[in-house]
């Protein structure tokens, strides 16, 4: 039998104590959740009445979790998890991705590839709504597994437990050059032809043929890159979907590189648990058939 106290804690508690773990702080906590951090602790010693264990330690500049709360945590997981699972499976069947798919996408990659996307997806997907979230492939992975996303795109990587991945396409860089170059008029350009402390690099193709050549790895959108690269001067890789956006841009011109080039692979990745594997598969052939209509794009 479930307890008096712990039967009044609901779903909306137990993911406030989840939001306090994350964020490592009551006040960092109740600004994701929108709560006043007052109503943030208040709401959190009710689910430790509840439990009749104390789930954090009070006082450090974090909060940390006790070592039983550390435990209990793991089982809260779960149950927002289940809840989770729940609710899909409740949607589920009707209308795909039961009404709503919540995909997250790499600021690098969402600007140039959505604008593909948006006007199929409601002939492949009748009824669902795409809503949209950007972000660093890392924190996108981290928010589907907690259930927050639906599906990610990312570069491949190995799947925590519990995510299934399925490669989409390969994407090559090309380089992006101030218009006074000494290289803007060619065609092609081989890395070899390049001075490696000219780079400007994205923090993604920084591991990609430049890596450990020295160049400046820059964390800011591609936007900025090229901002960055009109007032230095050098150059950038970028990726080739990015193409008709940059080189319009005044002063900046786009050139592929000769031989192979290096480039990033773009998967799919959701939960294995969803109820929705088949809306899922026909979104990543949806994906590969639009990539195979994308210049210079390997589907893989």
């Amino acid at each position: 039998m479930i307890s008096t106290l712990l039967s009044v804690v609901s779903l909306r508690d137990l993911t406030l104590v989840q939001a306090v773990c994350r964020h490592g702080s009551f006040n960092s906590a109740a600004r994701a959740m929108h709560i006043s951090p007052s109503g943030l602790s208040h709401q959190v010693q009710k689910v430790e009445q509840a439990l009749g264990s104390p789930l954090f330690e009070r006082g450090g500049r974090r909060i940390v979790p006790t070592a039983g709360g550390r435990r209990l945590l793991l089982q809260i997981d779960a149950v927002l998890a289940a809840a989770e699972h729940l609710q899909q499976a409740a949607r589920a069947g009707a209308v795909a991705f039961g009404g709503e798919l919540r995909l997250g996408v790499p600021v690098s990659l969402g600007p140039y590839l959505l604008p593909h996307l948006v006007d199929p997806f409601p002939q492949h997907f009748p009824g669902a709504r795409l809503s949209l979230s950007e972000g660093k492939p890392r924190g996108l992975l981290r928010r589907l597994h907690e259930g927050e996303l639906d599906a990610v795109l990312a570069p491949p990587s190995r799947p925590a437990s519990g995510i299934a991945m399925r490669p989409l396409f390969f994407e090559p860089w090309e380089l992006m050059l101030r218009a006074d170059h000494p290289l803007a008029g060619r065609r092609a350009v081989a890395l070899d032809q390049l001075d490696p402390g000219e780079a400007i690099l994205m923090a993604e193709s920084h591991a990609d043929g430049l890596d450990g050549h020295g160049g400046h790895v820059q964390d800011v959108s591609l936007e900025s890159l090229a901002a960055l690269l009109g007032l230095r001067g050098g150059y950038a890789l970028v990726p080739a979907l990015a193409r008709e956006r940059l080189a319009s841009m005044p002063g900046m011109v786009l050139v592929k590189i000769r031989g192979e080039a290096p480039g990033r692979e773009i998967a799919l990745y959701w939960r294995e648990a969803t109820p929705w594997h088949d809306d899922l598969q026909a979104l990543a052939e949806l994906l590969r058939k639009l990539a195979r209509q994308r210049p210079g794009l390997r589907v893989a």
